[in-house]
This record gives structure tokens, C-alpha cells and sequence, in this order.
């Protein structure tokens, strides 16, 4: 069974879990309403998607 020799230090640990970390989510603007949606998504604030009508808007 493989068992390390040494201690693992701490910065080569946190270099090794450098990418682990989560990325920020990246929003486009809606082209109908202008509002911040996800990218291939159906507009939560007018319904939309592609230009075209797809869901009832959210009423709020």
C-alpha cells in the first residue's frame, strides 16, 4: 500500500487545491428586458428566451 514518506507541507497542499476553488457564475444581460439572467437560460423577469415568449413573466 502506497503510504507518503514525508509530510505533505502546507503550501504544497494549498498549491495542489489552488483550482478547487468554485468559479463565479457568469451572467449576460437579457436583450429584451436588460436584466442579468444565465447565459442559455429562460429570462426569470420577462419569460424569454431567444427572443421569443416561451414562460409567463414572474410577477412580483
Amino acid at each position: 500500500m502506497a503510504v507518503p514518506k514525508r509530510k505533505v507541507s502546507t503550501s504544497k497542499r494549498n498549491m495542489r487545491r489552488s483550482h478547487d476553488s468554485l468559479k463565479a457564475a457568469g451572467y449576460v444581460e437579457c436583450p429584451s428586458c436588460g436584466e442579468y439572467k444565465l447565459p442559455h437560460h429562460v429570462c426569470e423577469s420577462c419569460g424569454t428566451y431567444r427572443d421569443r415568449e416561451v414562460a409567463e413573466a414572474a410577477s412580483i
